[in-house]
């Protein structure tokens, strides 16, 4: 790299800006007035230095090349430490077979700079490069919040999260389990992104199961904040003919509580709100006959809806159910006696009918086939009079002709008793 020609020269410095990224090594060589060359002198090598921050255990780790023992042997290595541009002070000395330590009783934020000093048993000693690090502790979040897990039209389960924003984690895995029993399974790993709040759908989950998730802080492939669970609701229905029984299973875990259920129903018009039920409860009953004229359709469908209060981060979640569907056959039924007294008791007559007919049309005749009642709508009663006065006690004859939902055509006759008690 350079020739000295000063024969008295014993020492030779300069500037190698290589030296701040590798270890450099040097041997000299003597030569006469002929360029004859000596054997080449024993080797020197500067010592190479490292820091790295160690989040996941708080610690700045250092580590060094060694300096080689000849002529005179290493006795030790000096770790050298300024803190944000102080004065160097002596953080701890290794043995001279140590190639590294771990710098812990760091503060947030600040910088490191290390000088790596071998000590030589004459006295004298080698110097590393200056190398730095920024102390980086792990803060985790202090909460994270499952927000809900909810049904979709799609049948897949939506999942949200909110995490603590004063964290610096960025690393988040999401766990699945089906059922009250086994362990947990993760099912997707979020890194980096939003830190504050999280988003995911389950397309793979079956939702006529109860599925429980929860969100876990990722730190040094460790598990170490979890959040609460969510599970999704499944709604059950049975239709016994003469009612329709809901059941579902209790929302888990909200921070918060389960401030009521809400029954929303599809009668052929898209769901509607329908009932609020007790938080305390898990089971709702309807009547058929008194759900069935406002159906426009056979098939009457259901969800549950689940709604949070008093979460303690604000953050009221909701879930809904998958749908739960029946049948309700198209059926007419008619009494055949009434007692239109006024006690408020059978007063009425009409068609019992299952659905909502599309065309509907309704006539009642005496025994001389004089027409005493006549309607085409399918909510209006006959009170047992004609032109507004009480017809006598006796039997009538009605007709019937109605088209269902589905297009059906049904034409009906028979009697009605009037049976006067007053």
């Amino acid at each position: 790299i350079d020739s000295v020609f000063n024969i008295s020269a014993t020492s030779y410095s300069f500037r190698n800006p290589w030296s701040e990224s590798r270890q450099e090594c040097y041997v000299i060589a003597a030569f006469d007035v002929s360029r004859n060359i000596s054997r080449l002198s024993n080797e020197l090598c500067t010592v190479y230095s490292m820091a790295n921050p160690d989040p996941c255990n708080n610690l700045i780790g250092v580590s060094w090349t060694s300096y080689k023992s000849f002529p005179y042997e290493v006795l030790r290595y000096d770790v050298m430490v300024s803190e944000n541009s102080g004065p160097y002070y002596l953080a701890e000395s290794a043995g001279s077979n140590e190639n590294g330590i771990s710098l812990g009783n760091i503060t947030e934020g600040s910088r490191y700079d290390f000088i790596i000093k071998a000590v030589l048993e004459n006295g004298q000693s080698s110097s590393s490069n200056p190398t730095s690090a920024v102390a980086s502790l792990t803060t985790l979040p202090r909460w994270i919040n499952a927000d809900y897990a909810t049904v979709t039209d799609n049948g897949e389960i939506e999942l949200s999260f909110h995490i603590d924003s004063s964290s610096d984690i960025d690393t988040f895995a999401l766990q699945r389990r089906t059922g009250y029993s086994g362990p947990y399974q993760q099912i997707e790993l979020f890194t980096g992104g939003d830190t504050e709040s999280l988003s995911y759908t389950d397309r793979s989950a079956r939702t006529d199961e109860i599925n429980f998730y929860r969100l876990s802080a990722v730190v040094c492939r460790e598990y170490a904040l979890t959040s609460n669970t969510a599970s999704n609701l499944k709604l059950s229905l049975t239709n016994t003919g003469n009612e329709i029984i809901l059941n579902w299973n209790r929302y888990r875990q909200w921070l918060g509580t389960v401030s009521s259920w809400t029954i929303l129903a599809d009668k052929g018009k898209g769901f509607e709100y329908e009932a609020t039920v007790s938080p305390d409860d898990t089971l709702y009953v309807i009547s058929i006959p008194g759900i069935m004229h406002e159906l426009k359709k056979d098939e009457l469908c259901f969800k549950i809806r689940a709604t949070e209060t008093g979460n303690p981060h604000g953050i009221n979640g909701e879930s809904v159910s998958g749908n739960a569907c029946t049948t309700i056959e198209e059926l007419v039924t008619l009494p055949n006696v009434f007692t239109p007294d006024g006690d408020g008791i059978n007063d009425l007559f009409r068609p019992v009918m299952t659905f909502t007919p599309t065309e509907y049309r309704l006539t009642i005749s005496d025994r001389r086939r004089k027409v005493v009642f006549e309607t085409s709508d399918h909510t209006e009663s006959w009170d047992g009079t004609s032109g507004g006065s009480p017809v006598a006690q006796d039997v009538y004859m009605w007709f019937l002709r109605v088209t269902t939902p589905s297009g059906l055509s049904i034409d009906r006759t028979g009697t009605i008793t009037v049976v006067r008690r007053k």
